[in-house]
């Protein structure tokens, strides 16, 4: 079995927020997919100063500042590659000069809404996703009718919150004027419900959330879903929501919730060990809101999820 691959790459974000990405040239392995700028970190180097040599090299600046972000894990089980790529991920900060393709390879300023539009390799899927989720994550609770739902939701939208995943009879009910109203301020709507019912209901929604017994019974990944989570509580549904090639996780209970005082929880150390294995974001649920965003982003998180903290 080959060792794994270790490579360093850069997440450069313009001031007006697009992202730069690279071309791989043809002689390469995947060949003409466009990808974040980096390269192999070398035999006793730091992951910084790979970065900074890398960057140097491929793109002519010098790196002034820059913090890790995430590692992703991917086997490419191709003749060509045949091994495991462990990406090292970096959000630049701050550099001099201007990008040029010192190499040869095309370059392109990409905004974030089209970064879904390009070809890029399988592994750095994981860095698009997460440039284009939240920090936040809403799932809807109960409601005592219509109005009070909206209420709570318009809420929870005034506080900033985009990515909203409606849960629950009432709420499934009431799912193109719940996405309308997401809709309207740029966000996001998943309906928590199965395959087959949201082939029924979700016209207007822009996801599906699968729990964890609907995640276990995919043989493949549902077609035609632009946005595709799922619930998990351990390793086993983290590595079959990788395997369906799910676009996002919400991981569960990280810390103690009302709703199940006394039951078990993974901690912040497990979910950091589950979360640094799995080549997908994932939000922290369970006793977190927005005091916990920085804590678990520390922890190799996207983000949290909560239902109480925002419904």
């Amino acid at each position: 079995m080959h060792p794994s691959l270790h490579v360093v790459c850069a997440v450069i974000e313009s001031a007006s927020g697009e992202i730069l990405l690279a071309q791989r040239l043809p002689h390469q392995h995947l060949a003409g997919l466009w990808e974040f700028p980096g390269g192999k970190l070398e035999a006793g180097e730091s992951e910084f100063v790979a970065l900074a040599r890398e960057l140097d090299e491929e793109l002519g600046i010098c790196l002034s500042a820059a913090e890790h972000w995430m590692d992703i894990r991917h086997h490419y089980a191709d003749a060509t590659l045949g091994r495991e790529v462990v990406l090292h991920v970096w959000r630049v900060t701050a550099w001099d000069g201007e990008p040029v393709g010192r190499l040869g390879q095309p370059l392109q300023w990409v905004n974030k809404s089209g970064l879904h539009a390009l070809a890029v390799p399988e592994a750095n899927r994981a860095i698009v996703n997460a440039l284009l989720l939240p920090e936040r994550c809403l799932i809807s609770g109960d409601a005592d009718s219509a109005a009070d739902h909206f209420m709570r939701l318009e809420r929870a939208l005034a506080a900033g919150l985009r990515l909203v995943i409606l849960r629950g009879e009432m709420a499934l009910g009431l799912v193109d004027e719940s996405a309308a109203r997401v809709h309207a301020v740029g966000g996001r709507v998943l309906l928590n419900t199965t395959p087959e019912h949201f082939q029924a209901v979700g016209a207007a929604a822009d996801g599906l959330h699968l729990n964890r017994h609907a995640l276990m019974a995919q043989a493949t990944r549902p077609a035609g879903m632009r946005w595709l989570s799922a619930s998990c509580h351990d390793a086993d549904e983290l590595a079959q929501a990788e395997r369906l090639g799910l676009d996002f996780v919400v991981l569960s209970p990280v810390l103690p919730t009302q709703s199940h005082p006394g039951a078990p929880t993974l901690g912040w150390a497990r979910f950091a060990e589950l979360a640094r294995d799995h080549a997908l974001p994932v939000y922290a649920l369970g006793g977190v809101g927005d005091g916990d965003v920085a804590t678990a982003r520390a922890h190799g998180a996207q983000g949290v999820a909560a239902i109480r903290a925002w419904w």
